[in-house]
């Protein structure tokens, strides 16, 4: 861990280009750039908040920007670990012919997959605003819960990237994963409708992350901080084992490339 650290600041413009490279890349030559981190979110969530309530019934108060605050960081962590795990594959030119620390490919996906996450975080500021429930100093919690998010979805990266270059169905397998565990994620419903079978859903840990998103935003309550903390503790057990398992089969990259 130390001598990744040592590393990754030798390497530190390295790391810098390559992410400003993914940010700038993910809208190449496209005509609203950048704005697409708010036009997105907004597209998606017309979409859920008019088929949606059809299927429930019926739904919380202030039902889209209930969404909002649960499709933002959704949005977060399925783009960074679908572009994550593609990344050394992705990379195999550069890998072949340069060294340099390839922990660097996974930490820059996951790094500007929170920046654009940053950048659309306004929206849900508006959406509070414009509905009326407002803010609160819970909002302080904001960076905490994003930076658990960070850990668990770069740790998710460090190891699915590393072992999609040695099986490449690991790609579309992970995807699928990913598109089903949006269901059983609380984005477009409240975990409250489970009733006592809500613990189910709490064995994702994204479903935490999104509670504790909608509680300081949305109900403008103190999140569950005994879950929260054990999330966070599985999220560094994540990252911890998902950096040895990509430095063991980092040694073969070139090859497999």
């Amino acid at each position: 861990m130390i001598n990744m650290i040592k590393n990754l600041y030798q390497y530190r413009e390295l790391l810098k280009s390559n992410i400003k490279k993914e940010i700038r890349g993910k809208y190449k030559g496209s005509f609203l750039g950048v704005l697409w981190s708010f036009v997105n979110p907004l597209l998606m969530t017309l979409v859920y908040a008019i088929v949606f309530p059809f299927i429930l019934r019926s739904g919380p108060e202030h039902y889209i920007t209930y969404i909002v605050i649960g499709i933002l960081p959704w949005n977060f962590f399925t783009t960074v670990i679908s572009q994550g795990t593609f990344t050394i594959l992705g990379n195999s030119g550069i890998i072949k012919k340069v060294y340099f620390p390839r922990e660097i490919l996974p930490i820059s996906v996951a790094t500007s997959g929170l920046i654009n996450f940053l950048i659309s975080f306004p929206i849900i500021i508006i959406f509070l605003l414009c509905s009326g429930i407002g803010l609160s100093w819970y909002i302080l919690l904001f960076p905490l819960i994003t930076l658990v998010q960070y850990i668990l979805s770069l740790g998710i990266i460090f190891i699915t990237s590393a072992i999609n270059v040695y099986v490449r169905d690991a790609e579309y397998i992970i995807n699928f994963f990913i598109n089903m565990l949006f269901y059983a994620t609380p984005v477009l419903y409240s975990s409250d409708l489970f009733g006592s079978k809500a613990w189910i859903l709490k064995l994702n840990p994204m479903t935490t992350i999104i509670n504790s998103y909608r509680d300081i935003f949305y109900s403008k309550t103190m999140p569950n901080l005994e879950m929260l903390f054990i999330v966070t503790i599985i999220s560094i057990l994540i990252l911890i084992v998902g950096i040895a398992i990509f430095r063991k089969l980092e040694k073969g990259f070139a090859e497999e490339v």
